[in-house]
C-alpha cells in the first residue's frame, strides 16, 4: 500500500525525494505550441483550446458583471459566512506584513531609503478541474488588494457548460475583483503573458496549477513576465513521534492525497511503533472518503520513512524541503529550530494542514518540488517592488566622492570618475 523505507543512507535520498514525474519533453513542446498559437491568434486560439481541453464552446471569454453580482444568490449562508471568516483572517495576517520605510543617514549629507510600490498589473490563475479552488482567490486577491495593485485579473477554467462556479464568482465579488476570464491551463498563462483581444497582458502571474500550468509559468519568464514561484502538484511531509495521534496523522495524510493523483505525502518518524497504527487508520478512513481514485494514486507516490536518530530525520526533512510540513513531536522546538527549508509549517496535533489551506490566515500558495530551498511562499511583498532612493548633498559628495573617483579609475571607468570630479571642482571653486 504505502512504501516503507528504513534508515535510508544519504546517497539514496535524492532518488527517494523524486516527486511524481511526467514527460518534460512532451509538456515543453505543448507549451511552446500553445504560446505561439495564443500570441498569433489571441481569443481565437483560446476558444480552440477551450474546446480541446475543457470540451466547451465558449461564446464569450469575459464573465459579465451581472453573473458576478448574482453569484451570492447561489451560495449558502453558511459557506458565505465561512469565506468571510477566512477573508478576515487572511487580511489580518497580510496587513501585518506591511513595513515602515526608514530614512537612513549613512553619514552627514548622504541619506538613503527604500520605498515599496505595487506591481501595476497582476494576473491570478485559479485552478478548476477536480475542484473549484475559490480559497486560492482569497490567498492571492487579498494581498494584491492590500498591496494596491492597479489591475488585478483572474483566469480560471470553465465547466463543460461554459460557466464559472458561483463560489468562484462570489469570492471574487467579496474581494472586489471584476475582471474574470473563462480560460484555464497553459493557454491562460499565455493569454496573460501576451494579452489578447479580451484579456489584458500583465507584469506578474500568480497561482498554482498542474504540470502544464507550472511549465507555462516558467516559460512565460522568457517574455519579460515575472512569476510568483514554481507551484505545481501539492505535497506534505509529516514528522510524527509517539505523541502524535494516529487518526489525526492519517487524516492529514489523506487530505493531502485528494488534491490529485500527482500529489505526494512523506511520513517521517523516529518511532517504528506508530507506523502500523497510522497505516491502519489510513485504510479505515479511505473507506468513507469520496476521491478514492485520486487518493490511491497519490498513495503510490507516497512513503513512510523511519530514522533511528532525530538528527538524521531533520537532515532528511531539510533535504526534501516540503511545501507543507507538520510537526507532531514532544521535541517540537528541536524540529522548529533546526528547520531550514519548508513552505509552511504546522505545529502540534491540532494544526492540521487544511487549516492553513483555508482560514488560519497564512498563505497557501507555496513552493513545491524542493523549491522551498530557495523560494518563499506568496506574501504581501510578492505584490510589491522595493525601490531604493538616495539624496546626496554638497557635503555628502565632498565626503564620499574622492573614494568613488579612486574606485572608478580602478575599474577603468573614467566617465564615472568624471561625474564626481566636475562636481567636486565646482564645489572647490565656490
Amino acid at each position: 500500500m504505502i512504501k516503507k523505507i528504513i534508515n535510508p543512507p544519504e546517497k539514496k535520498w535524492e532518488k527517494i525525494n523524486t516527486r511524481p514525474n511526467y514527460s518534460s519533453h512532451v509538456v515543453e513542446n505543448t507549451i511552446i505550441e500553445i504560446f505561439e498559437s495564443v500570441r498569433k491568434s489571441g481569443d481565437k486560439a483560446l476558444t480552440k483550446y477551450a474546446q480541446k481541453y475543457e470540451g466547451v464552446k465558449l461564446k464569450k471569454i469575459i464573465v459579465k458583471q451581472e453573473e458576478i453580482d448574482n453569484s451570492k444568490n447561489f451560495i449558502s449562508k453558511s459557506l458565505k459566512d465561512s469565506i468571510k471568516i477566512a477573508k478576515k483572517n487572511i487580511e489580518k495576517f497580510h496587513i501585518s506584513q506591511k513595513s515602515k520605510s526608514d530614512h537612513i543617514i549613512i553619514e552627514k549629507g548622504v541619506e538613503c531609503w527604500q520605498e515599496k510600490r505595487p506591481i501595476e498589473k497582476v494576473g491570478l490563475y485559479i485552478p478548476g478541474g477536480s475542484a473549484p479552488l475559490f480559497s486560492t482567490i482569497l490567498m492571492l486577491a487579498i494581498p494584491a488588494k492590500i498591496a494596491g495593485c492597479d489591475e488585478i485579473i483572474i483566469c480560471t477554467p470553465p465547466n463543460p457548460k461554459g460557466e464559472i462556479p458561483p463560489v468562484i464568482l462570489y469570492t471574487c465579488y467579496l474581494c472586489g475583483i471584476s475582471k474574470i476570464y473563462k480560460v484555464g491551463g497553459a493557454q491562460a498563462i499565455a493569454a496573460m503573458t501576451f494579452g489578447t483581444e479580451s484579456i489584458p497582458g500583465v507584469y506578474k502571474i500568480f497561482g498554482p496549477g498542474n504540470q502544464y500550468v507550472t511549465s507555462a509559468k516558467q516559460y512565460a519568464t522568457k517574455f519579460k513576465i515575472s512569476i510568483d514561484l514554481p507551484a505545481g502538484p501539492s505535497e506534505l511531509l509529516i514528522y510524527a513521534d509517539e505523541t502524535a495521534i494516529p487518526k489525526y496523522v492519517a487524516s492529514d495524510f489523506l487530505s493531502q492525497t485528494e488534491h490529485g493523483p500527482d500529489s505526494q505525502v512523506i511520513l517521517v518518524t523516529t518511532n517504528e511503533k506508530i507506523i502500523d497504527p497510522i497505516i491502519k487508520e489510513i485504510k479505515r478512513q479511505i473507506s468513507y472518503l469520496n476521491k478514492k481514485e485520486f487518493i490511491r494514486k497519490s498513495i503510490q507516490n507516497s512513503k513512510i520513512i523511519y530514522f533511528d536518530l532525530k538528527e538524521r530525520a531533520v537532515k532528511y526533512i531539510n533535504d526534501y524541503a516540503p511545501e507543507h510540513y507538520i510537526i507532531c513531536s514532544k521535541e517540537e522546538e528541536y524540529f522548529i529550530q533546526n528547520l531550514k527549508n519548508a513552505g509552511s509549517v504546522f505545529i502540534g496535533n491540532y494544526s492540521c494542514e487544511s487549516i492553513g489551506d483555508y482560514a488560519s490566515g497564512t498563505n497557501h500558495t507555496l513552493p513545491t518540488n524542493g523549491y522551498a530551498k530557495q523560494y518563499s511562499g506568496v506574501n504581501l511583498d510578492s505584490f510589491l517592488k522595493q525601490i531604493s532612493f538616495q539624496k546626496i548633498t554638497a557635503e555628502g559628495i565632498r565626503k564620499i566622492g574622492p573614494a568613488v573617483e579612486i574606485m572608478s579609475i580602478a575599474e577603468g571607468l573614467d566617465a564615472h570618475k568624471n561625474s564626481i570630479t566636475i562636481r567636486l571642482k565646482d564645489l572647490k571653486n565656490e
